[in-house]
Protein backbone atom coordinates (compact mmCIF):
# COMPACT_ATOMS: atom_id res chain seq x y z
CA UNK A 1 0.00 0.00 0.00
CA UNK A 2 1.40 3.65 -0.79
CA UNK A 3 2.43 5.81 1.51
CA UNK A 4 -0.90 8.17 0.00
CA UNK A 5 -3.02 5.36 1.39
CA UNK A 6 -4.90 4.54 5.04
CA UNK A 7 -6.76 1.80 6.00
CA UNK A 8 -10.57 2.46 7.63
CA UNK A 9 -12.55 0.60 9.06
CA UNK A 10 -15.89 1.55 7.93
CA UNK A 11 -18.65 -0.11 9.79
CA UNK A 12 -17.07 -3.18 10.36
CA UNK A 13 -15.63 -3.42 7.00
CA UNK A 14 -12.31 -3.10 6.09
CA UNK A 15 -11.56 -0.44 2.95
CA UNK A 16 -8.39 1.68 1.38
CA UNK A 17 -8.86 5.02 0.63
CA UNK A 18 -6.62 7.95 -0.74
CA UNK A 19 -5.37 10.58 1.95
CA UNK A 20 -7.45 13.72 1.86
CA UNK A 21 -10.70 11.72 0.93
CA UNK A 22 -14.05 14.34 2.88
CA UNK A 23 -15.61 11.90 5.14
CA UNK A 24 -18.75 13.17 3.28
CA UNK A 25 -17.62 11.02 0.03
CA UNK A 26 -17.37 7.72 2.54
CA UNK A 27 -21.13 9.06 4.48
CA UNK A 28 -22.33 8.74 0.56
CA UNK A 29 -20.77 4.87 0.01
CA UNK A 30 -22.39 4.15 3.37
CA UNK A 31 -25.13 5.81 3.49
CA UNK A 32 -27.40 2.49 2.23
CA UNK A 33 -26.28 0.99 5.80
CA UNK A 34 -28.37 3.83 7.54
CA UNK A 35 -32.03 3.95 7.83
CA UNK A 36 -31.85 7.53 8.52
CA UNK A 37 -28.98 10.99 7.14
CA UNK A 38 -26.03 10.80 7.82
CA UNK A 39 -24.83 14.14 8.88
CA UNK A 40 -21.78 13.40 10.91
CA UNK A 41 -18.77 11.30 11.50
CA UNK A 42 -17.46 9.17 14.09
CA UNK A 43 -13.67 8.72 13.70
CA UNK A 44 -11.60 6.53 16.55
CA UNK A 45 -14.42 7.39 18.60
CA UNK A 46 -13.73 11.48 18.28
CA UNK A 47 -16.53 13.41 15.90
CA UNK A 48 -16.08 15.32 12.58
CA UNK A 49 -17.60 17.39 10.34
CA UNK A 50 -18.39 15.27 7.22
CA UNK A 51 -15.81 18.72 5.41
CA UNK A 52 -12.70 16.70 7.21
CA UNK A 53 -10.26 14.65 5.15
CA UNK A 54 -9.03 11.23 6.03
CA UNK A 55 -5.15 11.53 7.93
CA UNK A 56 -4.68 8.63 9.36
CA UNK A 57 -5.35 4.87 9.76
CA UNK A 58 -8.66 4.13 11.98
CA UNK A 59 -12.31 2.91 12.30
CA UNK A 60 -14.77 5.05 11.28
CA UNK A 61 -19.10 5.11 11.79
CA UNK A 62 -21.25 7.78 11.18
CA UNK A 63 -23.61 9.52 13.22
CA UNK A 64 -27.42 10.47 11.62
CA UNK A 65 -30.35 12.85 12.72
CA UNK A 66 -31.67 9.70 14.74
CA UNK A 67 -28.45 10.29 17.12
CA UNK A 68 -28.40 12.99 19.65
CA UNK A 69 -25.46 14.74 18.45
CA UNK A 70 -27.00 14.35 14.59
CA UNK A 71 -30.48 15.65 15.58
CA UNK A 72 -28.70 18.76 17.39
CA UNK A 73 -26.46 19.41 14.56
CA UNK A 74 -29.01 19.45 12.10
CA UNK A 75 -30.98 21.93 14.20
CA UNK A 76 -27.93 24.06 14.66
CA UNK A 77 -27.58 24.24 10.89
CA UNK A 78 -31.70 24.65 10.11
CA UNK A 79 -31.08 27.80 12.62
CA UNK A 80 -27.95 29.00 10.87
CA UNK A 81 -30.45 28.59 7.10
CA UNK A 82 -33.41 30.91 9.54
CA UNK A 83 -30.73 33.87 10.22
CA UNK A 84 -29.64 33.82 6.90
CA UNK A 85 -32.85 33.95 5.09
CA UNK A 86 -34.69 36.67 7.52
CA UNK A 87 -31.28 38.76 6.72
CA UNK A 88 -32.22 38.11 2.87
CA UNK A 89 -35.98 39.10 4.00
CA UNK A 90 -35.73 42.25 6.27
CA UNK A 91 -31.97 43.39 5.88
CA UNK A 92 -29.60 43.81 8.60
CA UNK A 93 -31.49 46.55 10.75
CA UNK A 94 -35.07 44.15 11.66
CA UNK A 95 -33.78 40.87 11.01
CA UNK A 96 -31.98 40.44 14.20
CA UNK A 97 -33.77 37.30 15.97
CA UNK A 98 -33.20 35.49 19.38
CA UNK A 99 -33.77 31.77 19.41
CA UNK A 100 -34.72 31.65 23.50
CA UNK A 101 -36.70 28.32 24.14
CA UNK A 102 -36.69 24.25 22.65
CA UNK A 103 -40.46 23.95 23.48
CA UNK A 104 -42.24 20.41 21.45
CA UNK A 105 -39.36 19.68 19.78
CA UNK A 106 -39.51 23.34 17.96
CA UNK A 107 -37.31 26.44 18.81
CA UNK A 108 -39.38 29.40 19.94
CA UNK A 109 -37.79 32.26 18.18
CA UNK A 110 -38.58 36.45 18.13
CA UNK A 111 -38.06 39.62 16.09
CA UNK A 112 -37.01 42.08 18.91
CA UNK A 113 -36.25 44.93 15.96
CA UNK A 114 -39.41 43.62 13.84
CA UNK A 115 -42.07 42.82 16.19
CA UNK A 116 -44.64 39.86 15.89
CA UNK A 117 -44.47 38.47 12.55
CA UNK A 118 -47.52 38.20 10.13
CA UNK A 119 -48.17 35.22 8.39
CA UNK A 120 -46.86 36.63 4.91
CA UNK A 121 -43.47 36.85 6.69
CA UNK A 122 -43.08 33.50 7.91
CA UNK A 123 -44.64 31.89 4.56
CA UNK A 124 -41.76 33.88 2.82
CA UNK A 125 -38.92 32.92 5.48
CA UNK A 126 -39.71 29.40 5.20
CA UNK A 127 -39.84 29.18 1.29
CA UNK A 128 -36.59 31.08 1.20
CA UNK A 129 -34.98 28.53 3.79
CA UNK A 130 -36.30 26.14 1.42
CA UNK A 131 -35.16 27.69 -1.60
CA UNK A 132 -31.02 27.90 0.07
CA UNK A 133 -31.87 24.32 1.40
CA UNK A 134 -32.24 23.05 -2.24
CA UNK A 135 -29.34 25.15 -3.75
CA UNK A 136 -27.08 22.80 -1.43
CA UNK A 137 -25.17 25.97 -0.10
CA UNK A 138 -22.04 24.90 1.77
CA UNK A 139 -21.84 25.90 5.16
CA UNK A 140 -18.04 26.78 5.84
CA UNK A 141 -15.84 26.39 8.95
CA UNK A 142 -13.04 28.23 10.08
CA UNK A 143 -10.80 28.80 12.94
CA UNK A 144 -10.22 32.22 13.83
CA UNK A 145 -8.65 34.52 16.98
CA UNK A 146 -10.88 35.32 20.03
CA UNK A 147 -9.96 38.89 19.71
CA UNK A 148 -11.21 39.15 16.11
CA UNK A 149 -14.40 37.42 16.67
CA UNK A 150 -15.55 40.02 19.39
CA UNK A 151 -14.67 42.33 16.85
CA UNK A 152 -16.92 40.65 14.28
CA UNK A 153 -19.77 39.88 16.60
CA UNK A 154 -19.77 43.46 17.33
CA UNK A 155 -19.90 44.92 13.63
CA UNK A 156 -22.96 42.15 13.32
CA UNK A 157 -24.95 43.99 16.19
CA UNK A 158 -24.92 40.03 17.62
CA UNK A 159 -23.81 42.05 21.11
CA UNK A 160 -24.26 39.16 24.01
CA UNK A 161 -22.00 37.26 22.07
CA UNK A 162 -19.28 40.25 21.87
CA UNK A 163 -19.90 39.51 26.02
CA UNK A 164 -19.33 35.88 25.67
CA UNK A 165 -16.28 35.96 23.99
CA UNK A 166 -14.42 38.76 26.53
CA UNK A 167 -14.26 35.96 29.07
CA UNK A 168 -13.22 33.18 26.61
CA UNK A 169 -9.97 31.59 27.74
CA UNK A 170 -9.19 30.02 24.49
CA UNK A 171 -7.46 32.35 22.03
CA UNK A 172 -9.08 30.69 18.73
CA UNK A 173 -13.00 30.16 18.32
CA UNK A 174 -14.74 28.22 15.63
CA UNK A 175 -16.92 30.71 13.24
CA UNK A 176 -19.82 29.52 10.65
CA UNK A 177 -20.70 30.94 7.43
CA UNK A 178 -23.51 30.84 5.45
CA UNK A 179 -23.41 32.98 1.83
CA UNK A 180 -20.93 35.03 3.39
CA UNK A 181 -23.24 35.42 6.90
CA UNK A 182 -20.89 34.42 9.85
CA UNK A 183 -21.65 33.40 13.21
CA UNK A 184 -21.12 31.49 16.31
CA UNK A 185 -22.85 28.26 17.18
CA UNK A 186 -22.21 25.71 19.90
CA UNK A 187 -21.90 22.35 18.53
CA UNK A 188 -21.02 20.71 15.18
CA UNK A 189 -22.96 21.88 11.72
CA UNK A 190 -23.87 19.78 8.47
CA UNK A 191 -21.67 20.22 5.63
CA UNK A 192 -24.34 22.07 3.32
CA UNK A 193 -28.01 23.13 3.53
CA UNK A 194 -29.07 20.01 1.28
CA UNK A 195 -29.28 18.26 4.59
CA UNK A 196 -31.61 20.57 5.51
CA UNK A 197 -34.79 18.92 3.90
CA UNK A 198 -37.93 18.92 6.87
CA UNK A 199 -38.71 21.71 8.34
CA UNK A 200 -41.84 24.16 9.62
CA UNK A 201 -42.06 27.56 10.48
CA UNK A 202 -45.43 28.59 12.62
CA UNK A 203 -46.40 31.49 14.74
CA UNK A 204 -46.43 31.43 18.26
CA UNK A 205 -47.48 33.90 20.56
CA UNK A 206 -45.18 37.09 20.13
CA UNK A 207 -43.14 35.20 17.67
CA UNK A 208 -42.64 31.98 15.73
CA UNK A 209 -41.68 28.43 16.12
CA UNK A 210 -39.38 26.53 14.20
CA UNK A 211 -40.70 22.88 13.85
CA UNK A 212 -38.25 19.77 13.01
CA UNK A 213 -38.32 16.29 12.96
CA UNK A 214 -37.75 14.09 16.52
CA UNK A 215 -37.68 10.08 16.33
CA UNK A 216 -39.20 9.85 13.07
CA UNK A 217 -36.40 11.72 11.23
CA UNK A 218 -38.17 12.43 7.70
CA UNK A 219 -41.03 14.35 9.02
CA UNK A 220 -41.71 17.19 10.98
CA UNK A 221 -42.93 16.03 14.44
CA UNK A 222 -46.56 17.60 15.77
CA UNK A 223 -46.44 21.22 17.37
CA UNK A 224 -48.27 20.99 20.61
CA UNK A 225 -46.94 23.22 22.81
CA UNK A 226 -47.75 23.25 26.78
CA UNK A 227 -49.01 26.85 27.69
CA UNK A 228 -48.33 25.71 31.15
CA UNK A 229 -44.42 25.08 30.12
CA UNK A 230 -44.56 28.53 27.94
CA UNK A 231 -46.41 30.19 30.88
CA UNK A 232 -43.26 29.08 33.30
CA UNK A 233 -39.87 29.26 30.87
CA UNK A 234 -41.64 33.44 30.67
CA UNK A 235 -42.13 34.38 34.17
CA UNK A 236 -38.40 32.70 34.49
CA UNK A 237 -37.08 34.81 31.62
CA UNK A 238 -38.94 37.88 33.53
CA UNK A 239 -36.64 36.86 36.58
CA UNK A 240 -33.90 37.28 34.88
CA UNK A 241 -35.09 40.16 33.28
CA UNK A 242 -35.57 41.68 36.86
CA UNK A 243 -31.77 40.69 37.73
CA UNK A 244 -30.30 41.87 34.47
CA UNK A 245 -29.53 38.77 33.50
CA UNK A 246 -30.42 36.90 30.35
CA UNK A 247 -27.66 35.45 29.33
CA UNK A 248 -24.43 33.94 30.09
CA UNK A 249 -22.25 37.04 29.39
CA UNK A 250 -23.97 39.19 30.94
CA UNK A 251 -23.84 36.42 33.93
CA UNK A 252 -20.35 36.91 33.92
CA UNK A 253 -20.13 40.77 34.32
CA UNK A 254 -22.94 40.39 37.38
CA UNK A 255 -19.83 37.68 38.92
CA UNK A 256 -16.82 40.18 38.32
CA UNK A 257 -18.22 43.18 39.21
CA UNK A 258 -18.99 41.63 42.77
CA UNK A 259 -22.79 41.20 42.63
CA UNK A 260 -24.04 37.60 43.44
CA UNK A 261 -24.33 37.96 47.17
CA UNK A 262 -27.47 39.99 46.02
CA UNK A 263 -28.84 37.57 42.91
CA UNK A 264 -28.52 34.81 45.24
CA UNK A 265 -30.33 36.59 47.68
CA UNK A 266 -32.78 37.78 45.33
CA UNK A 267 -33.64 34.65 43.67
CA UNK A 268 -33.93 33.14 46.81
CA UNK A 269 -36.62 35.12 47.64
CA UNK A 270 -38.57 34.83 44.59
CA UNK A 271 -38.60 31.29 44.79
CA UNK A 272 -39.64 31.18 48.39
CA UNK A 273 -42.24 33.45 47.52
CA UNK A 274 -43.64 31.17 44.37
CA UNK A 275 -43.30 28.37 46.93
CA UNK A 276 -45.39 30.72 49.39
CA UNK A 277 -47.92 31.33 46.71
CA UNK A 278 -48.53 27.06 45.70
CA UNK A 279 -49.10 27.12 49.22
CA UNK A 280 -51.90 29.30 49.65
CA UNK A 281 -53.22 27.45 46.71
CA UNK A 282 -53.21 24.53 48.04
CA UNK A 283 -54.56 25.97 51.84
CA UNK A 284 -57.71 27.87 50.16
CA UNK A 285 -59.12 24.00 49.41
CA UNK A 286 -60.12 21.77 52.10
CA UNK A 287 -60.58 18.99 50.35
CA UNK A 288 -57.14 18.62 49.50
CA UNK A 289 -55.37 15.50 51.18
CA UNK A 290 -52.58 14.79 48.46
CA UNK A 291 -50.01 16.87 46.98
CA UNK A 292 -48.49 15.19 44.21
CA UNK A 293 -45.27 16.58 43.07
CA UNK A 294 -43.61 14.90 39.93
CA UNK A 295 -40.38 16.14 37.52
CA UNK A 296 -38.07 14.93 35.51
CA UNK A 297 -34.30 13.47 36.85
CA UNK A 298 -32.63 16.00 39.44
CA UNK A 299 -35.31 19.06 39.10
CA UNK A 300 -34.90 18.82 43.34
CA UNK A 301 -38.21 17.92 44.00
CA UNK A 302 -36.91 16.60 47.76
CA UNK A 303 -36.33 19.35 49.01
CA UNK A 304 -39.15 21.91 47.07
CA UNK A 305 -41.28 19.03 49.14
CA UNK A 306 -39.49 19.99 52.37
CA UNK A 307 -39.71 23.59 51.45
CA UNK A 308 -43.43 23.57 50.66
CA UNK A 309 -44.50 21.23 54.02
CA UNK A 310 -42.57 24.28 56.09
CA UNK A 311 -45.21 26.80 54.10
CA UNK A 312 -48.14 24.68 54.65
CA UNK A 313 -46.99 24.42 58.65
CA UNK A 314 -46.56 28.36 58.85
CA UNK A 315 -50.26 28.05 57.20
CA UNK A 316 -51.63 25.80 60.45
CA UNK A 317 -51.46 22.67 58.11
CA UNK A 318 -49.95 19.59 58.98
CA UNK A 319 -48.21 18.17 56.07
CA UNK A 320 -46.32 14.68 55.91
CA UNK A 321 -43.83 13.93 52.98
CA UNK A 322 -43.14 11.05 51.75
CA UNK A 323 -41.63 9.20 48.04
CA UNK A 324 -43.40 7.20 45.49
CA UNK A 325 -39.96 5.40 45.69
CA UNK A 326 -40.91 3.72 48.55
CA UNK A 327 -44.12 1.78 46.74
CA UNK A 328 -41.51 0.32 44.46
CA UNK A 329 -41.78 -3.42 43.50
CA UNK A 330 -39.56 -5.98 45.09
CA UNK A 331 -37.12 -6.76 42.44
CA UNK A 332 -38.72 -10.25 41.00
CA UNK A 333 -41.43 -8.59 40.47
CA UNK A 334 -40.44 -5.56 38.40
CA UNK A 335 -41.30 -5.51 34.81
CA UNK A 336 -38.11 -5.62 31.57
CA UNK A 337 -37.87 -3.38 28.75
CA UNK A 338 -37.29 -4.70 25.30
CA UNK A 339 -33.79 -5.77 26.29
CA UNK A 340 -34.22 -7.53 29.09
CA UNK A 341 -32.61 -4.82 31.67
CA UNK A 342 -35.44 -4.16 34.59
CA UNK A 343 -37.13 -0.88 34.09
CA UNK A 344 -37.88 1.45 36.80
CA UNK A 345 -38.87 4.32 35.19
CA UNK A 346 -41.78 2.56 34.25
CA UNK A 347 -45.16 3.44 36.15
CA UNK A 348 -45.52 -0.99 36.54
CA UNK A 349 -42.52 -0.66 38.67
CA UNK A 350 -44.43 0.70 41.30
CA UNK A 351 -47.24 -1.68 43.36
CA UNK A 352 -49.78 0.89 42.02
CA UNK A 353 -52.63 -1.40 43.73
CA UNK A 354 -50.82 -1.17 47.10
CA UNK A 355 -50.49 2.68 46.56
CA UNK A 356 -54.46 3.27 46.16
CA UNK A 357 -55.23 0.92 49.07
CA UNK A 358 -53.28 2.86 51.63
CA UNK A 359 -54.62 6.11 50.22
CA UNK A 360 -57.88 5.49 50.22
CA UNK A 361 -57.49 4.36 53.85
CA UNK A 362 -56.00 7.03 54.79
CA UNK A 363 -58.96 9.24 53.20
CA UNK A 364 -61.22 7.41 55.38
CA UNK A 365 -59.55 8.36 58.35
CA UNK A 366 -57.95 5.14 59.32
CA UNK A 367 -54.08 4.93 60.13
CA UNK A 368 -51.66 3.20 57.65
CA UNK A 369 -48.62 1.24 57.78
CA UNK A 370 -46.22 2.86 55.70
CA UNK A 371 -44.14 1.10 53.45
CA UNK A 372 -40.12 2.11 53.09
CA UNK A 373 -38.33 0.44 50.20
CA UNK A 374 -34.61 -0.61 50.88
CA UNK A 375 -32.84 -0.33 47.99
CA UNK A 376 -29.88 -1.97 48.89
CA UNK A 377 -31.84 -5.09 49.01
CA UNK A 378 -34.35 -4.23 46.68
CA UNK A 379 -37.09 -5.01 49.27
CA UNK A 380 -39.75 -3.16 50.55
CA UNK A 381 -39.83 -3.11 54.91
CA UNK A 382 -42.16 -1.72 57.38
CA UNK A 383 -40.31 0.30 59.98
CA UNK A 384 -43.04 1.33 62.40
CA UNK A 385 -43.95 4.40 60.68
CA UNK A 386 -48.05 5.31 60.57
CA UNK A 387 -49.91 8.10 58.65
CA UNK A 388 -53.45 9.13 59.70
CA UNK A 389 -54.99 11.91 57.85
CA UNK A 390 -56.70 14.24 61.02
CA UNK A 391 -58.11 17.47 60.72
CA UNK A 392 -55.78 19.80 58.75
CA UNK A 393 -53.31 16.66 58.11
CA UNK A 394 -52.15 16.04 54.33
CA UNK A 395 -49.56 14.01 52.38
CA UNK A 396 -46.63 15.56 50.40
CA UNK A 397 -46.27 13.23 47.79
CA UNK A 398 -42.84 13.26 45.38
CA UNK A 399 -42.18 10.81 42.34
CA UNK A 400 -41.85 10.91 39.01
CA UNK A 401 -45.52 9.26 38.49
CA UNK A 402 -46.91 11.64 40.61
CA UNK A 403 -48.89 13.41 37.50
CA UNK A 404 -50.41 10.26 35.96
CA UNK A 405 -54.04 9.82 36.37
CA UNK A 406 -53.11 5.47 36.51
CA UNK A 407 -51.14 6.12 40.13
CA UNK A 408 -54.06 7.34 42.12
CA UNK A 409 -56.80 6.15 40.06
CA UNK A 410 -58.88 5.32 42.97
CA UNK A 411 -58.70 8.53 44.87
CA UNK A 412 -61.22 11.68 44.30
CA UNK A 413 -59.79 14.53 41.76
CA UNK A 414 -60.72 16.62 44.80
CA UNK A 415 -58.23 15.56 46.87
CA UNK A 416 -55.14 15.89 44.95
CA UNK A 417 -53.34 18.91 44.32
CA UNK A 418 -50.78 18.46 41.31
CA UNK A 419 -47.47 20.17 40.68
CA UNK A 420 -44.96 19.91 38.09
CA UNK A 421 -41.22 20.64 38.82
CA UNK A 422 -38.29 21.28 36.57
CA UNK A 423 -35.34 22.85 36.09
CA UNK A 424 -36.16 25.21 33.56
CA UNK A 425 -32.81 27.59 32.53
CA UNK A 426 -34.03 31.12 32.58
CA UNK A 427 -30.55 32.65 30.72
CA UNK A 428 -28.96 31.54 26.76
CA UNK A 429 -25.48 31.25 25.76
CA UNK A 430 -26.19 34.19 23.71
CA UNK A 431 -28.35 35.29 20.59
CA UNK A 432 -29.00 31.67 19.06
CA UNK A 433 -27.57 29.43 20.77
CA UNK A 434 -30.37 28.87 23.97
CA UNK A 435 -28.71 26.72 26.88
CA UNK A 436 -30.47 22.77 26.94
CA UNK A 437 -32.49 22.68 30.33
CA UNK A 438 -31.13 18.75 29.94
CA UNK A 439 -27.09 19.54 30.58
CA UNK A 440 -28.38 21.63 33.39
CA UNK A 441 -30.01 18.75 34.90
CA UNK A 442 -27.55 16.20 33.61
CA UNK A 443 -24.64 18.27 35.98
CA UNK A 444 -27.06 18.35 38.99
CA UNK A 445 -26.48 14.73 38.67
CA UNK A 446 -23.20 14.02 38.17
CA UNK A 447 -22.79 16.31 40.99
CA UNK A 448 -24.65 14.94 43.32
CA UNK A 449 -24.25 11.54 42.41
CA UNK A 450 -21.06 11.24 43.01
CA UNK A 451 -21.44 12.78 46.64
CA UNK A 452 -24.39 10.55 47.48
CA UNK A 453 -23.88 7.12 45.72
CA UNK A 454 -20.38 7.25 45.03
CA UNK A 455 -21.10 6.93 41.37
CA UNK A 456 -18.70 8.46 38.76
CA UNK A 457 -19.51 10.83 35.98
CA UNK A 458 -18.50 8.58 33.65
CA UNK A 459 -21.64 5.74 35.17
CA UNK A 460 -24.34 9.09 34.90
CA UNK A 461 -23.31 10.00 31.44
CA UNK A 462 -23.75 5.70 30.52
CA UNK A 463 -27.23 6.12 32.21
CA UNK A 464 -28.39 9.13 31.38
CA UNK A 465 -29.93 8.50 27.83
CA UNK A 466 -32.22 5.54 29.85
CA UNK A 467 -33.06 7.93 31.73
CA UNK A 468 -34.01 10.56 29.23
CA UNK A 469 -36.32 7.60 27.63
CA UNK A 470 -38.45 7.30 30.98
CA UNK A 471 -38.82 10.84 31.36
CA UNK A 472 -40.22 11.39 27.45
CA UNK A 473 -42.17 8.40 28.23
CA UNK A 474 -43.43 8.72 31.94
CA UNK A 475 -43.07 12.07 33.07
CA UNK A 476 -43.50 15.16 30.09
CA UNK A 477 -46.77 13.42 28.48
CA UNK A 478 -48.40 14.35 32.30
CA UNK A 479 -46.98 17.77 32.91
CA UNK A 480 -50.09 19.74 31.57
CA UNK A 481 -52.36 17.52 34.24
CA UNK A 482 -50.25 19.44 36.75
CA UNK A 483 -52.45 22.69 38.96
CA UNK A 484 -49.27 24.22 38.72
CA UNK A 485 -46.09 24.63 37.76
CA UNK A 486 -42.76 25.39 39.51
CA UNK A 487 -39.28 26.10 38.22
CA UNK A 488 -36.00 25.47 40.30
CA UNK A 489 -33.25 26.05 38.40
CA UNK A 490 -31.00 29.37 39.36
CA UNK A 491 -29.23 31.50 37.32
CA UNK A 492 -25.94 31.48 38.23
CA UNK A 493 -26.09 27.88 39.31
CA UNK A 494 -23.77 26.44 36.17
CA UNK A 495 -21.36 28.98 37.31
CA UNK A 496 -21.14 26.95 41.05
CA UNK A 497 -21.64 23.49 39.80
CA UNK A 498 -18.87 23.99 37.65
CA UNK A 499 -16.79 23.92 40.56
CA UNK A 500 -17.77 20.66 41.58
CA UNK A 501 -18.41 19.20 37.78
CA UNK A 502 -15.17 19.92 35.94
CA UNK A 503 -13.29 17.71 38.15
CA UNK A 504 -15.51 14.92 37.91
CA UNK A 505 -15.72 15.26 34.08
CA UNK A 506 -11.68 15.39 33.42
CA UNK A 507 -11.85 11.89 35.54
CA UNK A 508 -13.09 10.24 32.01
CA UNK A 509 -10.59 8.60 30.17
CA UNK A 510 -10.18 9.65 26.31
CA UNK A 511 -11.06 6.04 25.67
CA UNK A 512 -14.00 5.72 27.22
CA UNK A 513 -17.13 5.55 24.87
CA UNK A 514 -18.72 8.23 27.46
CA UNK A 515 -15.89 11.00 26.68
CA UNK A 516 -17.11 12.80 23.89
CA UNK A 517 -20.25 13.86 25.86
CA UNK A 518 -17.79 14.68 28.74
CA UNK A 519 -15.67 17.00 26.26
CA UNK A 520 -18.90 18.94 25.26
CA UNK A 521 -19.54 19.50 29.02
CA UNK A 522 -16.24 20.75 29.76
CA UNK A 523 -16.72 22.98 27.25
CA UNK A 524 -20.10 24.07 28.15
CA UNK A 525 -19.06 24.94 31.64
CA UNK A 526 -15.86 26.74 29.98
CA UNK A 527 -18.70 29.28 29.36
CA UNK A 528 -19.00 30.42 32.76
CA UNK A 529 -16.75 31.97 35.46
CA UNK A 530 -16.79 29.95 38.80
CA UNK A 531 -19.03 31.43 41.76
CA UNK A 532 -18.00 29.53 45.41
CA UNK A 533 -20.84 28.13 47.66
CA UNK A 534 -20.87 30.31 50.82
CA UNK A 535 -23.75 32.63 49.92
CA UNK A 536 -26.17 29.69 48.83
CA UNK A 537 -28.47 29.04 52.34
CA UNK A 538 -28.66 26.25 53.47
CA UNK A 539 -32.31 25.20 52.68
CA UNK A 540 -31.91 26.43 48.87
CA UNK A 541 -32.57 23.34 46.52
CA UNK A 542 -29.00 23.48 45.09
CA UNK A 543 -27.60 22.23 48.26
CA UNK A 544 -29.31 18.81 47.33
CA UNK A 545 -26.88 18.41 44.76
CA UNK A 546 -23.66 20.07 46.10
CA UNK A 547 -24.27 19.01 49.59
CA UNK A 548 -24.90 21.05 52.71
CA UNK A 549 -28.62 21.30 52.63
CA UNK A 550 -30.32 21.55 56.54
CA UNK A 551 -33.06 19.04 54.91
CA UNK A 552 -32.14 14.87 54.67
CA UNK A 553 -31.78 14.80 51.04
Amino acid sequence: MGADKVKLTVCGEEKFYDKGTPYAVIAEEFQKNYQDDIVLASVNRRVRELHKTVKKDGEVSFITTKDSIGRKAYRRSVTLLMQKALYHLLGKEKSAVRVLHCISQAYYCELPQYGAPDQKLLSDLKEEMMRMAQERLPIYKECIATDEAVKLFGKYGMTEKECLFRYRRNSRVNIYSLDGYKDYFYGYMTMHTGYLKYFDIQPYHNGFAILFPNHHTKEVAPFTPSAKYFDTLAQSREWGRTMGIHTVGALNNAIVSGRMREIIMVQEALMEQRIGQIAEQIAASSDVRFVMIAGPSSSGKTTFAHRLSIQLRSMGLKPHTFSLDDYYLELDQTPKDENGRYDFECLEALDVALFNRDMSALLEGKAVGMPTFNFQKRKREYRGREFRLGEGELLVIEGIHGLNPKLSHTLPEESKFKIFISALTQINIDEHNYLPTKDGRLLRRIVRDARTRNTTAKQTIAMWDLVRRGEENYIFPYQDKADVMFNSAFIYELAVLKLYAEPLLFQIDESAAEYGEAKRLLKFLDYFLPVPNEEIAGNSILREFIGGSVFSV
